[in-house]
């Protein structure tokens, strides 16, 4: 049975690498439809976990996960002999940067050589971490080929990049559309086929460079916007009677040529802080310089130094000096609703603003304690005594949960980046993107 016919009748396994936010959801939806699926990762606290029939993403239906274990439809490894017998591989490592910025694609590396141990003719390869463009033509398929098969014509070779939003209710993974770029024409369509399986819409673009950059454009285009209206907030905050808040949503209501973007504590997540600096490494190659792109980042990345400048500024016009003020910040998921902390910039925040107060402590019901930079904290349980113990409330996540009214009349002070008091009147509250 060739590979196109595995695919169409649901006999082909699936091997996917890397069990995270991207490669689980994947890896359940593969298996929901009637493919086996092998997940593989280093990690053996999440193979232990899913081999046990326990999740640990909550864009995962907890039941579901456990059926698919259950019925051996889904099983992980930590090994990569697992991949044997598997018919294709998606690649769904992380992508991070180094300190200075500059791309580290180090695990897509290390992935497609443990791959490359164990390819086989017929074999499809799908490389799905967010990247710069030519890197699957010029730093997987070399990898790859260097077992003596060739791409696209012993084995196959594309790009579909994730488009996973974690925590939105409305777009999963069937509904929303992937874009599939192959090595060849065969390629691509064997890729494109697998993806229909699961997806609802599949849209086929020429190459998988062209892939790559359709991802980079996507969270760019966000990036530049949310930069510009963090500028604009940064502005109104000294302007009598501006308030950016209410000038995006009256700007809003114009029906074409308009999208809203909302300023806040800087960006968060795998993608939005990241790729810009992808591709901004990988322009260079060609001698051009991505200036605006990198401002647009640069502008983002300042807005975290901006909150903590803004909370000390409050203190001081209450009366109360920062070095003695306790401050209480609510929420770290980089977005409402969600348990994740990738690149939180409330935890930027809670960096800069530690060193400065009395002491600072926070809460999120979504996030029971983290480590980062250096840093070790647990949340606190989020009472009436605990706002009027703390000198300043300082929202950086809005948490459907919190019951702001509440908050705010308990509170002494609250500083506001993401406008969750919007509709309640209080001299307390100060917000970023309006003067006070």
């Amino acid at each position: 049975m060739d590979l196109k016919t595995k695919i169409e009748q649901h006999k082909a396994t699936v091997g996917v690498i890397g069990l995270g936010y991207v490669g689980l959801p994947l890896a359940v939806e593969f298996g929901r439809v009637g493919f086996n699926v092998i997940g593989i990762d280093v990690d053996r606290k999440k193979v232990s976990s899913i081999n046990a029939g326990k999740n640990y993403i909550a864009d995962v239906d907890d039941q579901m996960l456990k059926k698919l274990v259950h019925t051996r439809k889904l099983k992980a490894s930590g090994d990569y002999r697992a991949l044997k017998g598997c018919d294709a591989a998606l690649i769904c490592v992380p992508t991070p940067f180094t300190a200075t910025k500059d791309p580290d694609i180090s695990y897509i590396i290390s992935a497609t050589k443990d791959i490359a141990r164990y390819l086989h003719k017929e074999m499809l390869v799908v490389l799905i971490s967010t990247t710069y463009p030519e890197t699957t033509t010029k730093v997987v398929r070399p990898i790859l080929e260097k077992t003596g098969l060739k791409a696209g014509k012993d084995f196959y070779l594309a790009f579909s990049p994730e488009r996973i939003d974690p925590g939105n209710k409305k777009f999963g993974i069937a509904n929303t559309p992937t874009v599939v770029g192959g090595l060849t024409p065969r390629c691509g369509e064997l890729a494109g086929l697998l993806y229909r399986q699961i997806i609802n819409q599949v849209v086929m673009v020429s190459s998988p460079s062209a892939a790559e950059m359709t991802k980079l454009l996507e969270n760019i285009f966000r990036s530049v916007n949310i930069a510009l209206v963090n500028e604009l907030a940064c502005l109104c905050e000294r302007m009598e009677g501006v308030d950016i808040w209410e000038v995006v949503d009256a700007a809003a209501t114009k029906p074409y040529g308009y999208m809203p973007f909302y300023p806040g504590p800087g960006l968060g997540g795998h993608c939005i802080p990241i790729d810009p600096y992808y591709l901004a490494w990988k322009a260079k190659e060609y001698d051009f310089h991505t200036d605006f792109i990198e401002l647009a980042a640069e502008t983002n990345e300042n807005m975290p130094y901006h909150v903590v400048d803004k909370v000390i500024s409050a203190l001081s016009d209450i009366g109360l000096a920062a070095s003695r003020s306790r401050v209480l910040v609510l929420g770290v998921a980089f977005k409402k609703d969600i348990d994740d902390t990738r690149s939180s910039p409330a935890i930027k925040v809670i960096e800069l603003l530690r060193p400065k107060v009395k002491s600072l402590i926070y809460n999120d019901p979504w996030v029971p304690k983290f480590s980062e930079h250096g840093m070790s904290l647990n949340s606190v349980p989020l009472t009436q005594k605990l706002l009027r113990s703390v000198d300043c409330v300082l929202i950086t996540t809005n948490h459907s949960e919190y019951d702001l009214k509440m908050i705010v009349k308990n509170s002494k002070l609250v500083v506001d980046t993401r406008n969750a008091t919007k509709g309640i009147k209080s001299p307390k509250i100060v917000k970023i993107g309006r003067k006070q």
